[in-house]
């Protein structure tokens, strides 16, 4: 990507609130943003009517062209028309297809990614929530230079994001989200050769499903409270109370020793057993009511000491 500077006939291409900052970064800069790239309105709320995602939404507030495309794969007259803006580069955040090799190639220099790790670490589709659960004390983003492979282009640029006792997924996906857009500018702006990934220290972070949120009352209490902070906001950790979800919005580790089951509950104040050590519930929400603090939840809804979570 040598010599690129600002005023560059761009594509954006991305979907959910972290690609926003980036789009807004970009129009900041001076670059000809030709068009904008998103996945099609979905329909949502009650009445399920189509709404358009975030960064088309932004898009439309400053006047750019969008395109939906359902699938790039196969489609020649969507990428005849992605050829046809002549750009000197695209770039993808978040988008949520996988760029075939002639969209790919189509841009004079190239796509580049802001993807939300240190590369190679927690290549895939959660890195977010990965980095969490592991218990990494940074994450970060790079700048890649796409190509067909999953995530495993020359990196551009990092900047490291640390992560502590208590980032959850929303907050970490927001540092992250900031200081992608700002060092996408940056390198745009100055851009430094790219440098192959390593080969050690790969891991991959596979899309989410709502059962990953499930809290297993047998793992210790520390990777609970891991789990409970990286799968905030989605897809939201929870437990069965007498068979039905209960989700669980917030705790905080107790020094108090284990003495019972897993999943047991010991106090009358929310405090379960686990693998390893105690977990108090400190922010709980039932299906169809709004979040409350513990205290409020069991003025209306006592658990009592020996009840089993699940």
């Amino acid at each position: 990507m040598s010599g690129l500077a600002t005023g560059l006939r761009l594509a954006f291409m991305g979907t959910p609130d972290f690609a926003v900052p980036a789009l807004r970064a970009l129009i900041g800069a001076g670059h000809d943003i030709a068009c904008v790239y998103t996945q099609p309105p979905r329909p949502a709320g009650r009445g399920q009517a189509l709404r358009p995602s975030p960064v088309h939404a932004e898009a439309l507030r400053h006047g750019l062209a969008v395109r939906t495309p359902h699938r790039l794969r196969g489609d020649a007259e969507a990428l005849a028309g992605f050829g046809d803006l002549r750009l000197d580069a695209a770039v993808v955040a978040a988008y949520g297809q996988i760029l075939p090799r002639p969209w790919l190639e189509a841009p004079r220099r190239g796509c580049l990614n802001i993807h939300a790790s240190l590369l190679p670490r927690w290549r895939g589709a959660a890195p977010i929530q990965a980095a969490i659960l592991a218990g990494d004390r940074q994450s970060g983003v790079c700048i890649m230079q796409m190509e067909e492979g999953l995530d495993t282009g020359p990196v551009l640029a990092c900047a490291a994001v640390p992560i502590d006792e208590r980032t959850t997924g929303q907050s970490l996906h927001d540092a992250l989200s900031a200081a992608g857009a700002a060092l996408l500018v940056q390198t745009l702006a100055d851009p430094p050769p790219a440098v192959a990934q390593p080969d050690a220290g790969v891991t991959y972070a596979p899309k989410l499903t709502r059962e990953d949120g499930r809290l297993d009352w047998t793992q210790p209490a520390e990777a609970l409270d891991r789990r409970v902070r990286a799968m905030h906001p989605w897809p939201g950790a929870f437990t069965l109370l007498d068979g039905k979800p209960l989700k669980i919005l917030a705790v905080s580790l107790e020094p108090a020793a284990q003495a019972a089951e897993p999943g047991t509950v010991l106090d009358d104040r929310l405090a379960v057993a686990t693998g390893s050590g105690v977990l108090r519930i400190a922010r709980l929400q039932s299906p169809g009511r709004g979040p409350l603090d513990a205290d409020a939840f069991l003025r209306g809804r006592p658990v009592p000491a020996g009840q089993r979570l699940g």
